[in-house]
Parts: structure tokens; sequence; C-alpha cells
């Protein structure tokens, strides 16, 4: 992008400021347009741009370079143009609620934990802050999330000021940093309280209560750092009001409180596990009976249209306890049959060729090979081998 004089950047004075007014200074041959004067926030710092308007054309990206702040807009602007500004507010103050959460988590897991931020995204749905913890740890356990979200939220409720400011050099090497600037001139300082300073050109409320709620959504390993994902303000208003109404429709379908959900839950899977066994054991049953009437010899062979693989494997095991017991067996698979093939200790054969050569798909061992085939061909096959 050309060389223009840099942009009077409205944000740093007024956060809050949601309309304005500006002169086209220059546009580029792609279709940014600078302004002397600009409210909208380019992508910065892992918070997004600001969207909105510039008269009738819609703001769709912003980007700083070398001081100017240019828009992408979706209609030209011509340089010289005096243009009124308004920004898309609602996602304004969503970035400021979620980029001064960051602040509120990474400053305290500072204190807490000795965790060092190295990197943060405010994404649409949830935000990540990356961490560097002592000893290489890659995650938190319950109780420190806990603490540390609760210490957060403490600090939110008590509504303290969030003050931006550039202070002169010498201001600036006695500030008690959480870390160091990353540039040498013009750095600007967020502070929160009395427990947050660092350094940061963001967009911001100016209290802490303004950030509304907090909430960790989750803590995990990412390369090799810890990743904290979070919520702030109302879309951890929105978060608490899903899993509410959530844990409200499973405690309704439960028959239970919603303090008393997770127990019903827990009984009802037990109840469910135990009833799947005993169908499981029965239908395991009624598949030996079939086999015993069925059997040629010492060959148990059948295509069992309501088993599963699990009930072929507990079927062949226990038929195969007779030393010369050769089992065959077959059952609905994903696509066509699934094969089962085994025999007992005494009995002849390699059930692994055995499959094969019959044309399914599949491998194992001498005495249980396991695979599939399109159709029954392959059991019919098996058999008349046998």
């Amino acid at each position: 992008m050309e060389d223009v004089a840099a942009t009077d950047r409205l944000y740093y004075e007024n956060a809050y400021l949601r309309a304005f007014d500006a002169r086209v200074i220059a546009v580029s041959e792609d279709g940014w347009s600078a302004l002397d004067r600009s409210a909208f926030y380019p992508t910065s710092g892992g918070q997004p741009f600001d969207t909105g308007m510039l008269n009738a054309a819609r703001v769709v990206d912003v980007e700083v370079e070398n001081g100017v702040v240019w828009h992408r807009t979706d209609a030209a602007l011509r340089v010289g143009e005096e243009v009124h500004g308004a920004i898309d507010w609602p996602r304004r103050w969503d970035h400021m609620q979620q980029h001064a959460g960051d602040h509120m988590l990474a400053g305290a897991a500072w204190q807490l934990f000795g965790g060092v931020t190295i990197g943060l995204h405010l994404g649409r749905e949830n935000s990540t802050i990356d961490m560097d913890l002592p000893g290489g740890r890659t995650h938190l356990t319950a109780e420190e999330i806990e603490t540390l979200e609760t210490l957060v939220n403490r600090r939110v409720q008590q509504d303290d000021p969030i003050r931006c400011w550039f202070p002169d050099p010498e201001e600036l090497a006695a500030l008690p940093l959480r870390k160091r600037p990353t540039v040498d001139s013009h750095v600007r300082i967020v502070a929160m309280g009395d427990y947050e300073m660092v350094p940061c050109g963001g967009t911001h409320p100016c209290s802490t209560g303004q950030i509304g709620p907090i909430k960790i959504l989750s803590c995990a390993p990412a390369r090799g750092k810890m990743r904290l994902c979070f919520v702030a303000g109302m879309r951890s208003v929105r978060y608490f009001q899903e899993t509410a109404a959530c844990a409200e429709r499973v405690a309704a379908a439960l028959s239970s409180t919603v303090a008393e959900a997770p127990d019903a839950f827990l009984r009802e899977g037990e109840a469910h596990l135990s009833m799947q066994k005993e169908t499981a054991r029965r239908l395991t049953q009624a598949a030996l009976e079939v086999l015993h009437l069925r059997k040629a010899g010492d060959v148990y062979a059948a295509h069992l249209p309501f088993a599963d693989r699990d009930m072929l494997l507990s079927a062949a095991r226990e038929l195969t306890k007779d030393p010369r017991a050769v089992v065959l067996l077959s059952c609905p698979g994903k696509s066509g049959r699934a094969l089962l093939f085994a025999k007992g200790a005494e009995a002849e054969g390699d059930m692994a060729a055995l499959l094969r050569q019959c044309g399914g798909k599949g491998g194992g061992k001498p005495d249980l090979a396991q695979g599939s085939a399109a159709d029954g061909e392959a059991l019919e096959q098996a058999v008349k081998r046998l």
C-alpha cells in the first residue's frame, strides 16, 4: 500500500466512539481506502477488525500499515471524499469484552501459576489463550481452573477501573508490567485495577464490571503449550442460558431435579448397560442353540441375522471349548456380511487361509480369523471345503 500520512486513530482516545466524520486521503489500486482519522479498529494483537459503514459503502476489512489504517469497502471511495463512519457497535463491544476477558485470565494465570501468554485469538464463538507454564505443563487441574475462574470473576464484580494511556519513556521504564513491550516507541499500556498492567493496543471497556462474567470452557494441550478456551460478556450469558436449558431438559427426561440429574443419568446408564449385557447373553444363548441344531459332525456353520461381531466372537469362544470344533459364522455387516472362522485346539486347518480362499477380506491367526464378504457365498464355500 502507498506511503501516506498516519491515521489519527480515534479508538485510542475513545473506545466507545461509534460514529465519526473523516476525509479519504488515499485509495490503493486494489480498492483499500485510507482516512485522515478513523474509529475502525484494524486486525491486531489477536483482536479482529471492526466492520460498519463509510457513507453507503460497507467496511468488510480493516488493516494497519506503518501507522495508516486502511479500509476495504464493498463500494469504491474517492480521494478527497468526505465520509461519515459508523461502527458495527455490537461486534466492537463483543470484541472489547472478549479482549478484556483475555487480560483478566492471562494476568490471573500469571499470578497464580506463572503462566506466560504467547498468543490470543478472538473467534466468532469463543476465544483462546495459549500459555507457556513452568515445568512444561500443558494443562491445569479442575481445581486450578475453578480457582482461576473464581478469581477473575471476583475482580469483574469489583468493577475496577480500566485505564489505557501512552506513558513517556521514563514512566514506562518504572511500570510493573506483566510482560515487556514488543515495540520501542509509541507504547500503549492497559491497566486493570492494581493486578493487571500490560502493553496493548486493543479496545477495552472502561471498567472490569463491563466485561461481564467470564467462563473457561476448556483447558488442553496445544502445540506443546496450554490453551485456555473461554467466553466473556454476553457470550458467557448465552452459554449459561444454553447450558441451563440443556440441564433442565435432561432433568425432565430423567424425572429428576437439575441437581439430581447427574446421579439419575448414571443410574440410567448402569441400568441400560445391564440390560444390554443381559440381551447379549440371551441372544448368544439363542445363537448357540441354533448352531447346535445345525451342527454337522464337528462343524458349526450358520448365518445369524440377529447377531453382531461381538456375539459371533462370544459364540465361537464357547463352541471352541470343544477342541475338535470348527466354527464358521456370519452376520450382517456394514457392507454385506461379517465373517468369523474359528477352530478348537485339536481341529485341523488354517482359518485365516480358509477365509482368503473363500473370497473373504480380512485375516487373523490359524485358530481365529475375522473379515467380511459381499454376500453369503464365502460362508457357503467354506462349509463345502470342510
